[in-house]
């Protein structure tokens, strides 16, 4: 058995048994998610700086950075600005009238926080602006296979964001094996969330282009998947958009655009 026959075992047996459980819900296409019309798309700069999430997740961060990042978002026409939640009533302000959005981090970067914590999290970054919530799924339930404990966890930031904000949520791919990434997809997609993410950029690795084509594959082509960490080149940006990312995740987004290579950083 090869291995795309092994993953397309072990998918159709995680959709069998969730199925047995409450049945997937179909997704729509969230009205923001970019699906690559072909596996080979031609991508020019411009193209590419429309899927990225400009990113400044460091617990140094300080407002002058925050500022700039919010200007270099807008001169670029990047898709948003992805910060921690002290930062989501700066960015607002800052990018008011720009039409970069503000996308903030919740139960990061560990996930390992109650539902309720993250959802409270999740409800105060609406308030303060954010349009978009990227929350860290509760990575030692997936692996100790409490699928009710993931798929409750994810529900309460769904709650919290209703149905006007877009809800991501990270996985951490690294810290799984290829079986419990296709899981962890599968209850992602079942709970409701518009987007499946790699990586936080804080673990061990970041996403690569397997592991994007191997949640493409699972969630199938209305979902949201977004590359964080290790998108490092223009050319990884164009791989991970190929292999089925429709949004990306870098804190070196001016750079990857100018053609240059980010040496470290989310």
């Amino acid at each position: 058995m090869d291995e795309k026959e092994l993953i397309d075992k072990i998918t159709k047996e995680i959709v069998e048994k969730l199925n047995g459980e409450k049945g997937i819900s179909s997704v729509a296409v969230p009205v923001n998610t970019v699906v690559p019309e072909s596996s080979n798309s031609v991508l020019i700069p411009s193209d590419v700086a429309k899927y990225i999430d400009h990113t400044l997740l460091k617990p140094e961060a300080t407002a002058p950075e925050i500022d700039t990042l919010c200007t270099e978002a807008g001169e670029n026409k990047f898709y948003s600005v992805c910060v921690n939640t002290t930062w989501v009533s700066r960015c607002a302000k800052n990018l008011r009238g720009t039409g970069v959005k503000v996308c903030a981090v919740v139960g990061f970067p560990l996930g390992a926080m109650s539902g309720r914590a993250k959802g409270f999290e999740t409800r105060h970054a609406i308030e303060e602006g954010a349009t978009e919530i990227d929350m860290v799924m509760n990575i030692g339930a997936l692996k100790s296979r409490d699928i009710k404990l993931v798929e409750d966890d994810i529900k309460w930031v769904r709650r919290a964001c209703g149905q006007r904000v877009i809800l991501k949520v990270i996985i951490e791919t690294a810290l799984l094996t290829d079986e419990e990434i296709v899981l962890a997809s599968e209850i992602v997609k079942k709970a409701g969330a518009d987007f499946v993410k790699t990586s936080t950029g804080f673990s061990t690795n970041g996403a690569t282009v397997q592991h994007i084509a191997l949640m493409r594959r699972t969630v199938g082509p209305k979902m949201g998947v977004k590359a964080a960490g290790g998108v490092r080149t223009f050319d990884d940006a164009v791989a991970m958009i190929n292999a089925g990312a429709t949004r990306l995740g870098t804190s070196g987004g001016v750079k990857i655009i100018k053609g240059e290579k980010i040496e470290s950083g989310y």
